[in-house]
């Protein structure tokens, strides 16, 4: 398998091609364990999860914020869904990025407009639709 984080920068440039918006963004790939910590302290979710987003503040651009990938559910996820865990990660950091620039997905009409620039993005990277649907 090529190296996760190889996979996650190509998905970034993706997603910055994909939206023209420019700035810097940390990205951290890391374990079960600490995804768990991160999405209780600050979701309040006790839980691991596969990606958190945290948006930096307007005063801190061209910084744009940090995204976290947990490779252990993320795998996890992939095996379950049976797709490659480098498409996966492409979709979680193209995700993460996108609400990092504010998008999110509370409503249905949200949802769409977020998950048809998902699909753009993972498109010009090879990737098909990772809600397996034509829009």
């Amino acid at each position: 398998m090529e190296d996760p984080e190889t996979v996650c920068q190509r998905a970034l440039k993706a997603a910055l091609a994909l939206t023209g918006i420019e700035g810097e963004v940390a990205l951290l790939l890391t374990d079960d364990n600490e995804m768990h910590t991160l999405n209780r302290d600050w979701r309040g979710k006790d839980k691991p999860t596969d990606v958190l987003s945290f948006p930096a503040d307007e005063m801190d651009a061209p910084f744009l914020g940090d995204i976290a990938v947990g490779l252990g559910v993320s795998r996890g996820d992939a095996v379950t869904r049976g797709i490659k865990l480098t498409d996966h990660l492409s979709h979680l950091v193209i995700h993460g990025y996108l609400h990092l620039l504010g998008y999110d997905h509370m409503s249905e009409e949200e949802a769409r407009e977020m998950e048809a620039l998902e699909i753009k993005a993972l498109s010009g990277l090879g990737i098909g639709d990772p809600y397996g649907r034509d829009l």
